[in-house]
């Protein structure tokens, strides 16, 4: 009920209660609701510390517009105040003339490690990771390491994990947990209460969809982003992560409906960017689709001779589409988990060809019954000829949905080969993929069925 009221509260753009008092993410969503000058007068009444943390939640929708209208001396407060990473991501997102105007805002520190932060490609663990960690030097005692810790823990995203470095080459040694430097002798070395495995590193080049695994897979809370020798530039936390994949996940959902990711929530984008990001697509699958048209102009004497196969071609059509749209989605799913990689592909071949046989064998049965129920009962006449079309029906369905399945866990593997992301194997391109070849097949086994008969 609580939180009922508190959202009921937030949605309104009159401001009649304290927002010093609010999570950050909640005063987000109080300055999504209002209108930019309302946005920024609002945001102007806070405390720096707090005004920085909302620019700096991924909740706040239009962060690069209320800093481009807000004063040049409290915008260069709040932006030296964010975290480095943040920053980053805004800056990356922003179009000038307010790039370069806030750009010219930052401390020349703050501008260095912004800069080198939007040198690494896109969604790679570069441009996640924050310089903003802790690390101390090997010779240093656990006494010395907490005190260091209380001493910039204002200024560090996280404390959670704590860099062991060799004093000399400044290479990363260990990796120790704040809870077992608490837990520790006060005296002894601080790599001694580091476990004894190395850390887990990533390359700042490695894209964020394996950060992801392996901070799922070893249940950490950051992960150190390191050079060739193992020099730690940074690290991506696991909220940023969050993040990032959350992102990944809403550009992959777009993408399996057979459009361009949007680039901004839903409600926020235009008409002209809306039609721009789902044309393109329709148009293709469009153009795909004559291909259909075709393949039935092909056949036109078979159909003029036996119509009553054309009563079946939306069923085997949509079979063999719905098998390969399932098939695509448990592939794309296994190779983002790190499930599969591209050398098990003919492993996932010799495993869809029975499944499709059978899941194809399965709804075979199902079309040769209802034809025999429907003929039997008089609900329709199927002519003299019915056990022949209803075994046309049901051997088209075992090739279709097989055909269907074998195409469909093919095609990201295909993709991801040539570079592409294999979530553009999205559910409408492989349909129409399956819908032409289906037709196909289709009239390939009546040729062979109903040859003599009905044709």
């Amino acid at each position: 009920m609580q939180d009922t009221i508190d959202r009921d509260r937030l949605s309104s753009p009159v401001q009649t209660f304290d927002l010093g008092t609010l999570h950050v993410a909640d005063i987000a969503v109080h300055l999504n609701a209002l209108e930019l000058s309302e946005a920024v007068a609002t945001l102007a009444d806070l405390p720096l510390e707090q005004a920085a943390a909302v620019l700096d939640h991924a909740s706040l929708a239009e962060p690069t517009a209320i800093l481009a209208a807000i004063d040049p001396a409290a915008a260069a407060a709040i932006l030296d105040a964010m975290a480095a990473d943040r920053l980053a991501d805004l800056f990356r997102d922003m179009e000038e003339p307010p790039r370069e105007r806030l750009l010219a805002l930052l401390t020349a520190e703050t501008r260095a490690v912004v800069a080198a932060l939007l040198a690494h490609p896109p969604h790679s663990a570069g441009s996640l990771m924050t310089t903003e960690f802790v690390s101390v030097p090997a010779t240093w005692t656990v006494a010395e390491t907490l005190r260091h810790i209380r001493e910039v823990e204002s200024e560090r995203e996280t404390i959670y994990a704590i860099y062991v470095l060799d004093p000399v080459s400044h290479r990363l040694q260990r990796s120790v947990s704040l809870r077992r430097l608490i837990s520790g002798d006060p005296e002894a070395p601080v790599g001694s209460v580091a476990r004894f495995e190395r850390p887990i590193t990533v390359l700042p080049q490695v894209d964020r969809e394996e950060v992801a695994r392996l901070i799922s897979k070893y249940d950490l809370l950051a992960i150190p982003v390191v050079d060739e020798k193992n020099h730690v530039l940074g690290i991506v936390t696991v909220d940023d992560i969050i993040d990032a994949m959350s992102e990944e996940t809403t550009e992959d959902v777009h993408k399996f409906g057979g459009m361009e990711a949007l680039d901004e929530p839903y409600p926020q984008i235009g008409f002209l960017a809306m039609l721009k990001k789902r044309a393109g697509w329709l148009a293709v699958l469009f153009l795909s689709e004559m291909l259909t048209a075709s393949a039935m102009q092909h056949f036109q004497d078979e159909l003029e001779k036996a119509v009553v196969l054309t009563l079946f071609i939306p069923l085997i059509m949509s079979s063999g589409g719905n098998s390969g749209s399932q098939a695509t989605s448990l592939i794309i799913r296994s190779l983002a988990l790190g499930e599969l990689q591209l050398k098990d592909w003919w492993r996932v071949a010799l495993r869809e060809a029975p499944t499709g046989m059978a899941l194809g064998g399965f709804l075979g049965l199902i079309g040769v019954v209802r034809i025999a129920v429907w003929q039997q009962a008089g609900i329709f006449d199927y002519g003299p000829h019915w056990p022949l079309v209803a075994a046309t029906v049901g051997l088209a369905l075992v090739a279709i949905v097989t055909f269907g399945s074998l195409a469909g866990s093919m095609l990201p593997f295909a993709l991801k080969r040539l570079g592409f992301d294999p979530a553009s194997a999205s559910a409408p391109f492989v349909a129409t993929l399956v819908d032409v070849s289906g037709l196909v097949i289709y009239f390939s086994v009546a040729t062979l069925v109903l040859s003599g008969t009905l044709l």
